[in-house]
């Protein structure tokens, strides 16, 4: 399957599986404020100013791929270097825990777990975006992982987040393969991104079978 649409997940995926949650044209989309703050351009020169002065609600934001243009009236707050891996087989693994499809019951503890570890990215409405599982002691969610962006042939695995008080017990291991092979069920491709200094996961993903398809940077980007 050709992957050079991953070169430029967001725009389509907004353009794909997820045309539903897309705000924008045909040159600039962006994910519905709540659902994701991401959004991708197309190869042209889009005008983003003019886009932004019709949408107040986009006040600060993701770009994903090529660096966007200096622009008045916005700036470029970090840039995040991230390797896109994708997973070319379905993961052998025996799973020690019984991970659990998280529904709509559950949304104010996947929530509140995933900015917990890792503040700024999943919405209020994140969850709409695909399948979350979710690994529970005492009662307690204490690890999850899920499907973030979706275009036709492949699905993002992201979320992957164990609370504090439960690492190092392989809960992120096992609902990564969980999730990847779920999604190859569905004749899926899986893939992910990873900060590019995130050492640790990255020598975990590369275990689980992923192997790295290219750098890849987010751009944060906010109004002035």
């Amino acid at each position: 399957m050709n992957s050079d649409k991953l070169d430029n997940p967001a725009w389509h995926s907004l353009n794909e599986t997820h045309s539903s949650f897309a705000i924008g044209d045909d040159e600039i989309k962006f994910y519905q404020p709540g659902i994701c703050s991401f959004g991708g351009v197309s190869s042209k020169q889009p005008d983003l100013i003019s886009f932004l002065n019709n949408h107040e609600e986009l006040s600060s934001f993701f770009i994903l791929g090529e660096k966007p243009p200096a622009l008045s009236n916005l700036i470029i707050e970090k840039e995040l270097v991230c390797l896109q891996m994708i997973c070319p087989h379905q993961i052998k693994i025996d799973l020690m825990e019984s991970p659990i499809y998280l529904n709509k019951t559950f949304e104010k503890e996947l929530y509140e777990l995933v900015n917990l570890v890792q503040p700024g990215y999943f919405e209020k409405d994140t969850s709409m975006m695909g399948d979350y599982f979710g690994i529970f002691k005492n009662d307690k969610l204490v690890a999850v992982t899920g499907e973030r962006m979706k275009m036709f042939g492949f699905t993002e695995i992201s979320a992957v987040v164990t609370h504090p008080d439960h690492t190092g017990k392989g809960f992120a291991k096992q609902l990564v393969a969980y999730t990847a092979n779920k999604i190859f069920e569905q004749n899926i491709v899986p893939y992910l991104h990873v900060a590019e200094t995130n050492t640790n996961a990255i020598i975990l993903y590369e275990k689980l079978g992923f192997i790295t398809r290219r750098k890849i940077s987010f751009w944060k980007m906010k109004r002035t």
